[in-house]
């Protein structure tokens, strides 16, 4: 079918005043969040031919996000995922990180309530506190063991100016970035309850104790369970946290649960009237704790490597949209190594973010 010059500029009209007269009933805002870096390895790759120490610029991470606020109480939010490391087929992975529709009952109250692919109540708040995320991803997330975001149906909820901040929900349990399972769902909930006022308000600020459980079954019949506990404090000049995460995972109804536990501290501190920062972190992973072998357990399980994360870094602040660190990662596996390389991988890296 073949559209004369006039049906073509009439279509545009109508689709222009279309799109007008939803903006005219919204709030649209397009935002974007970027992070770029250089990576050094301090130790000499023996993989590599010749021999040297392996660095490369990335784009670890692209976002561009679309959200919109309309009458009613109604929102939504759309977050397209270009993740910069290129896959097999030599191009980057393009994934749709979040789209999904809330409501807060007359715009106002207590509890919210959001359908689609949706934040988990964990890591999204925990990258709230840390602020860091363009060095890496949270503790628990960087050890496989969460995501930051799945399909499912939620409540978010906050009391007293955020002195209680509560999220829960219903998910598929297999993230956002694979397939749907099968009928078995997850149940996730989050709790943070603010014990002491700080200088800095919103739902991380103050000093807090925090919970979180992860009750699920992955596909095929197997178990799903993770714990987490946290004591947090968060001002404006200083941030320290420590957390402790307990994981039990099997890969299908007849075998035993294999334990894992994820240790974690961290602390930011924002030197005053400069716009520097320090940031310090230690990660200490577990995947199977009644193991350290390599070979597979009597429950069917394979043990995996035990490992110890150092991270140190400085940070400056350019503006509101531009920030950079240099920092030291430095990792150590504590068996089955397959090569020194690969066992003590030590890092240097250049960390940016930009957003707008």
């Amino acid at each position: 079918m073949h559209f004369s010059v006039a049906r073509r500029v009439t279509f545009a009209v109508m689709l222009g005043l279309g799109v007008r007269a939803v903006a005219a009933h919204a709030q649209v805002t397009i935002s974007g969040l970027s992070f770029a870096n250089f990576a050094y390895q301090l130790k000499t790759d023996s993989t590599l031919f010749p021999a040297a120490n392996a660095n490369n610029f990335d784009v670890t991470r692209a976002y561009i996000t679309a959200s919109a606020k309309f009458a009613d109480g109604i929102g939504a939010r759309i977050t397209a995922d270009i993740d910069g490391r290129k896959a097999a087929s030599n191009q980057q992975t393009y994934r749709l990180k979040y789209a999904y529709v809330t409501w807060q009952p007359n715009g106002k109250g207590p509890l919210t309530y959001k359908i689609g692919e949706i934040h988990t109540p964990w890591i999204d708040w925990e990258e709230n506190l840390n602020d860091y995320r363009f060095q890496g991803t949270m503790p628990m997330e960087r050890a496989g063991f969460l995501s930051s975001s799945d399909f499912g149906a939620g409540v978010d909820g906050m009391w007293n100016y955020e002195q209680v901040n509560l999220q829960f929900g219903i998910y598929n349990g297999e993230n956002y970035n694979n397939a749907p399972g099968d009928n078995r769902k997850d149940f996730e909930a989050r709790v943070s309850v603010r014990l002491a006022k700080t200088d800095m308000a919103g739902k991380s600020g103050g000093v807090r104790a925090s919970a979180f459980a992860d009750i699920g079954a992955a596909t095929g019949g197997g178990s799903r369970q993770r714990l987490i506990g946290m004591l947090s404090y968060k001002s404006k000049m200083l941030t320290l946290a420590g957390e402790i995460g307990i994981t039990q995972d099997s890969t299908n109804a007849t075998h035993p649960k294999q334990k894992g536990q994820v240790l974690a501290a961290y602390g930011v501190l924002n030197i005053p009237h400069s716009k520097v920062s320090l940031l310090g972190r230690v990660d200490i992973v577990d995947p199977n704790t009644d193991s350290t072998g390599t070979a597979l357990n009597t429950a069917g399980n394979t043990a995996v490597n035990k490992q110890t994360r150092l991270i140190a870094g400085l940070g400056y602040t350019v503006s509101p949209n531009f920030r950079f660190m240099v920092d030291l990662d430095l990792n150590s596996l504590e068996n089955g190594a397959t090569n020194a390389f690969d066992k003590s991988r030590q890092t240097l890296y250049f960390h940016t973010e930009f957003k707008f």
